[in-house]
């Protein structure tokens, strides 16, 4: 697991069936599947950005 902050909105899918949607602003540990999907899109960063907003929502992997 892997802590990123969203800088833009993401849209998640571990598996056919799933969409996990991420928003923008928003900190999650994440699986690093997901996390390095996100950050090649530039749609996140690496690291928490504020401790108050930690929040353990994952990616799920399927």
């Amino acid at each position: 697991m892997t802590w990123v902050h969203f800088t833009n909105d993401f849209d998640w899918k571990p598996s056919q069936p799933v969409t996990i949607a991420y928003k923008a602003g928003s900190t999650k540990n994440v699986t690093r599947r997901c996390a390095e999907r996100a950050i090649a899109d530039g749609k996140a960063v690496k690291g928490k950005i504020d401790d108050a907003e930690e929040e353990t929502q994952g990616c799920g992997e399927i």
